[in-house]
Parts: structure tokens; sequence; C-alpha cells
């Protein structure tokens, strides 16, 4: 049996309750965690990141198997989950906590990112251009208990707050009904 080789990943896209879906039911994921990173006031609660006040983005962190699941699929996954071209926030959820981006831990995971960012901007799917902050990781901060694993915990919540977002028609709109991951 192949020894695994745990790597993380670090992504912003809005709502971080519809960030974890689509990675959590890929093989070689070992967790997805939701929570904060990018701010300045160390273990930040829910409450004090969406006042606007720490200076986090809320995320998702990935632990995967890389010798399962490459860093390049992740990044397919997440470009298919976002509005690229929108820098304000996500959908429904206005303002920096809820920013896209994409957070790196280490150079090839830079490089990757960056490349993928230059293929998908000229790939002409999107008639604006892709606006995704590539950044080094900082600390991460898990959020409350109740945030993680939502759309298990909440199925109805989540399945009305990923349509009534605007994530799932836009997911439709530009991915096609077989890459919404609701």
């Amino acid at each position: 049996m192949e020894e695994k080789h745990l790597e993380k990943a670090t992504f912003a896209g809005g709502c971080f309750w519809c960030m974890v879906k689509p990675f959590d039911e890929q093989p070689g994921i070992e967790k997805v965690i939701s929570g904060y990173t990018g701010g300045t006031k160390k273990n930040p609660t829910y409450e004090e990141v969406c006042a606007g006040h720490t200076g986090h983005t809320e995320a998702v962190q990935i632990t995967y198997d890389s010798n399962q699941f490459s860093y390049e699929k992740l990044l397919d996954i997440f470009w298919q989950q976002i509005d690229p071209t929108d820098a304000a926030g996500q959908f429904y959820d206005r303002g920096s906590s809820y920013r896209p981006a994409i957070f790196y831990h280490n150079e090839q995971q830079r490089r990757l990112a960056e490349a993928s960012k230059h293929a998908l901007a000229a790939s002409g799917r999107f008639q604006k251009p892709i606006v995704v902050n590539i950044e080094p990781a900082a600390a991460f901060y898990p959020a409350e208990d109740y945030h993680q694993s939502f759309y298990e915990k909440n199925p109805e919540r989540y399945a009305s707050y990923h349509e009534g977002s605007g994530r799932a028609a836009f997911i439709r709109v530009y991915w096609g009904d077989k890459h919404e991951k609701n």
C-alpha cells in the first residue's frame, strides 16, 4: 500500500459553508475545515470576522493526500465554486471577509495557482478580469463547531442558502449542471 503524502491547501470563496462540500466529497481528501485566515487577531470569532475589524477572510483548509489527489485538481474545483471576477465578496455575501483568494503553502502551490489563474483568464470563459488574489498562507483559525460540515448538519438550510445566495445559478451558467456541487 502506498504511503500517504498529506499536504494542506487553503482557499477563500465567500461563505465557507459552500466551500466545504465540493472538496469533502473527493477521494484523497482527509479533512476540510472551515475557518478564518489573513487577519491580525488571534483566534477570532465569527462575529468579529463578520464585523470586519479583524482583517480575516472566511476560508477552508483542506488536508489532502497528494498521492491520490493533486493540487491542480483542487484548483479546478475551487475555480468552479466562485465568481473569480468579483473581488468585493461572493454572491450574496459582500465585504473583505468574503473575498475570494488562494493561500499557497509553498512555492509549487504558488506557481500552480498562478498558472491556473492565467489559464482561466486566457480561456475566455469570463468577460471580466480574473481578480482572485494569490497570497502566502497565514495563520488559520478553525471556525466554531456549528460551522464545521454545515452541509451535513443542516442540509435543508445549506441547500436553501446555496441556491438563494446566487452561487448555484452562477455555477450552472458558467460550468453547467454537472459541475454544480451543492
